[in-house]
């Protein structure tokens, strides 16, 4: 009898325990992946070997490669320039990179030729740009000052000072009319795109640097040095965390923000959590070094891509 009782409540447990998931996919690239956008089919992936790559999900292969000049290391060396971020808007791709002379920004636009924005000469510490439409893009400079920039005169149209700590990233919302910026404070800053004034500031669930924001629906999700994988109602301000075991480095939200992804533990495994209940319902194993982004396609089909060569593909339904 009590073995049966203990069988039974081993298998109750068993139907209860959160699912382990291994990716469905690997996408090979040429570099450690450094930045990585998903608009409709379209994958595009920032390398550190001087060039963006071009995958398309449905067909399953590169389809395009974008590189930009090399640049010369501090010792006179010619290498390839690291590409930190990218992103695209109908056939016009974004390049930025680092890797300029001094440590300034490169930025470079690709509509079926290169074009220079910003070189090193222009001395802008920028560290990511995303399209806001064909004509303008959003800049986040290491100082954390956000600027609207024109790309026909290449005048930025403001620059906001959002406050004193260093940058660590930005999030658009579906209709790129509001970004949230994350800094090294733990404040979020959420900020109207076509002024840069501030709208709200979230805070109290991050108390150190926020390294990676996400913004859909009306809800925000921030990967925290802390160890704490934030969430945060926009419109109300209001804010709940879940605690981690290791600095958090990434995170994603579904498109309807019933779901969030963080990287919550030292071995890079990618925790899915229902967002009202924050309760567990997938774990995402195999990827093999730090996370750098997650994307949602949609409620259950994410792209991951780490300090390495192999963007991973995840499918929640396979279990």
């Amino acid at each position: 009898m009590m073995k049966m009782l203990l069988f039974c409540c081993l298998f109750s447990l068993s139907l209860w325990a959160t699912p382990t998931l291994s990716p469905v996919e690997n996408i090979e690239i040429n570099g450690t992946a450094k930045d990585m956008v998903l608009k409709g089919n379209t994958l595009v992936i920032a390398t550190d070997m001087g060039h963006i790559e071009v995958y398309d999900t449905v067909k399953k292969e590169k389809v395009k490669e974008i590189a930009i000049p090399n640049v010369k290391d501090f010792m006179g060396d010619i290498m390839p320039a690291r590409v930190m971020s990218t992103d695209v808007i109908d056939e016009q791709y974004l390049l930025l990179s680092d890797s300029g002379k001094g440590g300034y920004s490169n930025l470079y636009i690709y509509d079926h030729n290169l074009t220079q924005l910003f070189s090193a000469e222009d001395k802008k510490a920028i560290i990511k740009a995303r399209f806001i439409d064909e004509s303008h893009i959003l800049l986040g400079y290491l100082s954390n000052e956000v600027a609207l920039l024109d790309i026909k005169s290449k005048k930025e149209l403001y620059r906001v000072q959002l406050s004193e700590s260093k940058f660590s990233d930005f999030a658009l919302n579906e209709d790129k009319t509001e970004a949230v910026f994350s800094c090294e404070s733990g404040v979020l800053s959420v900020v109207d795109v076509q002024s840069g004034k501030i709208l709200k500031e979230l805070q109290g669930q991050n108390l150190d640097n926020v390294y990676k924001v996400d913004f859909k629906n009306g809800m925000v999700s921030g990967a925290g040095q802390d160890q704490r994988a934030s969430l945060y109602d926009v419109a109300s301000g209001k804010g709940d965390y879940i605690k981690g075991h290791f600095l958090i480095y990434a995170t994603a939200l579904s498109p309807s923000a019933d779901k969030a992804a963080f990287a919550m533990d030292e071995k890079n495994n990618i925790s899915i959590y229902n967002t009202s209940s924050k309760s567990k319902i997938a774990l995402l194993k195999g990827q093999k070094s730090t996370l750098n982004v997650i994307i949602f396609q949609d409620e259950n089909r994410l792209y991951s891509a780490s300090d390495d060569n192999t963007i991973m593909v995840w499918d929640l339904n396979k279990k």
